[in-house]
């Protein structure tokens, strides 16, 4: 009776949409340099705050040309994953002599993460897309309700409030692959620190004239002995705080 009960109060609910994330990833960093566009992302994936899983690959390459970082919810990003290797796979399989550029990867992600919101069913992520074809370079990004733009530097999550200040600083047209390198661990860097939904486990990838490339999780050098770090708080011998 009671199971009976319970599946005629879902039956009754009528259709339900998702709420919230339940797990998620944090920041995506991307930055311009002069062959090219470099992406980072961490490899965490919370759940709440359980940092339950630890090697989610939250970068990828689309087709040729093109390179998708997501933060937000894990499940949503595959989605998303899934729908834009089947539009690539299906042109190929057609023959029809269409090519899946950055511009066009972006325009179907801002439309479908647009329409989703209009059915009060977003996909809960941020996404970032970088490419190169032809020698231009592409970067943008398009939030869970659709909201784009195209920018130099970009970053998700948290990365747009610790992130993008460093990013103004440094960030230079002509900046080189080792550079933008250094700039992007930087930022990954001070998001480890700050950030609780981040781990020091990074993927990088490139997208360049010879195409895209994801590396292998690796392990990002962190230093904790800063002098504001260690110095113990105000009052702390007597059990007080700042």
């Amino acid at each position: 009776r009671i199971l009976n009960k319970m599946m005629l109060a879902g039956a009754s609910a009528g259709t339900q949409r998702t709420q919230s994330p339940i797990v998620t990833g944090t920041s995506v960093l991307a930055v311009k340099y002069d062959g090219g566009v470099l992406m980072i992302a961490d490899t965490l994936g919370s759940y709440g705050s359980l940092a339950r899983f630890t090697d989610l690959r939250r970068v990828r390459s689309v087709g040729d040309f093109t390179l998708v970082g997501g933060s937000g919810e894990y499940s949503d990003f595959t989605y998303l994953m899934e729908m834009l290797d089947a539009e690539v796979r299906d042109h190929r399989m057609e023959d029809d002599g269409f090519v899946a550029t950055p511009e066009s990867i972006y325009s179907l992600l801002r439309f479908s993460m647009h329409a989703r919101r209009n059915k009060f069913d977003p996909l809960w992520n941020s996404v970032i897309i970088g490419g190169r074809r032809n020698g231009e370079t592409f970067l943008g990004t398009v939030s869970m309700i659709g909201t784009a733009f195209e920018e130099e530097f970009l970053a998700t999550g948290f990365g747009g409030h610790l992130a993008i200040p460093i990013m103004r600083k440094h960030w230079r047209p002509d900046m080189p692959e080792g550079e933008a390198r250094a700039l992007l661990e930087t930022c990954a860097r001070v998001c480890y620190y700050r950030d609780c939904r981040s781990i020091n486990r990074l993927t990088l990838a490139k997208i360049s004239d010879e195409g895209p490339v994801v590396s292998e999780p690796y392990q990002l050098e962190t230093k904790w002995d800063y002098r504001l770090f260690v110095q113990p708080k105000a009052g702390a011998e007597t059990g007080g705080s700042w």
